[in-house]
């Protein structure tokens, strides 16, 4: 079984960074198939445009652009793609990046595919970041990473002790965050008081209703954002009101309007 090393990725990489301990690469994927494999360092897969299944020792996903991965060091896993264009923005982590920030790199374990649109939001901050490449950004970079891990193990505790409303309202929330939702008929869904659904979801998401389904429909709007000619057709697509409405979510949660998202993703 073929081991990648550091930074190493099967296909044509276009853009590589080094810096304290990280390797980021933004590459084309161009085989058809890549048989197993693994890295010898943890890695995140965000998928920017295209499709792809990969498949691990325990389940097969199917990635569409917006998806995110993780593998921890040396799991190993295969890829199958689609002859159509496929490109994946990588983070390579290494043993001493996790050493300088008094972190165990065991802290995350496991390759699984990461749908919190929060988490989601944090690494096309970082994509972002890396592309602006101002005198900032390794800093920015380290700071939003962080703070991803640290949503990561949270969010693992979580869900061991989360109550089986808090895993099937998610499941709702994502398949109809388009709609026109209301608090009663999601209690209702839930068979739980919408008090009790008010008051403890912040609990269990780190964001109110509100907040969360707007996070959902931002990350919902980078996955297709050139898939559409006008803006106001994107915010549509997603469920946002209007057009002022979407762009005004995207630039508090991006840091950036659409227009310029979609100049750095070219």
């Amino acid at each position: 079984m073929k081991n990648l090393r550091n930074g190493e990725f099967f296909g044509q990489t276009n853009e590589i960074l080094n810096f304290d301990g990280l390797t980021i690469t933004d590459t084309e994927y161009t085989h058809d198939f890549v048989d197993w494999h693994y890295h010898e360092n943890p890695y995140f897969t965000f998928l920017l445009q295209g499709n792809m299944k990969e498949g691990n020792k325990k389940e097969i996903y199917d990635c569409s652009a917006g998806t995110l991965l993780y593998h921890h060091w040396e799991d190993a896993h295969y890829n199958i793609k689609p002859d159509i264009f496929t490109r994946g923005f990588h983070i390579n982590i290494t043993e001493e990046w996790f050493e300088k920030f008094q972190l165990s790199k065991n802290q995350v374990e496991g390759s699984f595919n990461i749908k919190n649109p929060a988490v989601k939001l944090l690494m096309y901050k970082i994509f972002k970041e890396t592309k602006l490449n101002d005198n900032s950004f390794n800093l920015s970079v380290h700071q939003l990473l962080l703070h991803l891990f640290d949503q990561l193990s949270n969010q693992k505790k979580d869900l061991e002790k989360n109550p089986t409303w808090a895993k099937q309202i998610d499941e709702i929330l994502h398949e109809n965050f388009t709609d026109k939702l209301n608090l009663s008929d999601l209690a209702k869904a839930l068979d739980i008081h919408p008090i009790h659904l008010s008051r403890d979801f912040h609990k269990y998401f780190q964001y109110n209703l509100g907040e969360y389904l707007r996070k959902l429909k931002v990350e919902k709007s980078l996955n297709i954002i050139n898939d559409f000619e006008s803006l106001s057709e994107v915010a549509l697509e997603c469920g946002f009101s209007d057009q002022s409405h979407f762009i005004r979510c995207f630039k508090e949660n991006m840091g950036i309007t659409p227009l310029k998202y979609r100049q750095i993703l070219k």
